[in-house]
């Protein structure tokens, strides 16, 4: 239970400076806050133990955490607006 709830802190924490950092319009609220957090983590550890700066059992920090959910949202927003742009 305490991992649960360490896993949605931490997201929260994660999710809140990658959107401060990209400013925008978002969809959803506090759940994909914490959700784009904890895949951002996962996505930055995964790049980070390709690249060789973590092994195999390392988690990822902050910092390559925060950068994997910029990358979300700056995908997130490359494929939503694709759609919707007028010629």
């Amino acid at each position: 239970m305490i991992t649960l709830l360490s896993w949605i802190f931490f997201g929260v924490i994660v999710g809140a400076i990658a959107k401060f950092l990209m400013p925008g319009r978002d969809p959803g609220g506090f759940l994909v806050t914490i959700g784009l957090g904890i895949a951002g983590a996962f996505i930055g550890g995964f790049l980070a133990r390709l690249v060789g700066w973590y092994g195999p059992q390392q988690q990822a920090g902050y910092l390559m955490s925060i950068a994997g959910a910029i990358l979300l949202l700056w995908l997130y927003r490359r494929f939503s607006n694709q759609g919707t742009s007028s010629m």
